[in-house]
């Protein structure tokens, strides 16, 4: 890799003072996400991308529904850190013009025999119906996201930093 090139190593922040436009656009994307970008750690140290079904718990901590067989299950059962992005571009315009969430923090995967479980399972088959089909094989689990920081970019010139309370979850 060159050394040389023409990044500025000092430049002004990009990221706005979050506002009450910037909290709800945050809370909208994760309302509306279905599916999600996860990044998970492999055993080399490695970010890994799959693509993953979101959605949100009673409370509205964003949740999924995982295989054990799975390789970012296992990556998550090994390490916990994650990133998770959710927010897809519009049909039309240039893709990087439209919103977009990123939330950083851990999961923790749920077995089937939690207190949790079923009040889970049918909060995430309302906004997930075809999972109905899978959602009672032995591998499969729930996996909860304690988010602990998120950066939304609202389009050109739009980024903000959110906190968990911002996005009306506890840390």
């Amino acid at each position: 890799m060159s050394s040389d090139t023409n990044i500025p190593t000092k430049s002004p922040s990009p990221i706005r003072p979050t506002d009450d436009e910037a909290r709800a656009l945050a809370r909208q994307l994760m309302q509306d996400a279905r599916f999600a970008a996860l990044a998970t750690l492999t055993d080399a140290g490695y970010p890994m991308q799959s693509r993953v079904a979101f959605g949100l718990d009673a409370g509205g901590a964003p949740i999924s529904l995982v295989s054990t067989l799975a390789a970012h299950t296992q990556a998550m059962a090994a390490r916990p850190q994650v990133s998770l992005l959710v927010g897809e571009p519009g049909a039309k315009g240039d893709p990087l013009t439209h919103p977009r969430l990123s939330l950083n923090g851990t999961a923790e995967i749920l077995l089937n025999a939690c207190t949790a479980h079923d009040e889970m399972a049918a909060q995430y088959l309302r906004s997930h119906p075809k999972a109905k089909l899978y959602i009672g094989f032995g591998d499969f689990h729930f996996v909860r996201f304690q988010i602990s920081e998120a950066f939304l970019n609202g389009g050109f010139g739009k980024a903000y930093t959110l906190r968990p309370a911002e996005l009306g979850l506890s840390a």
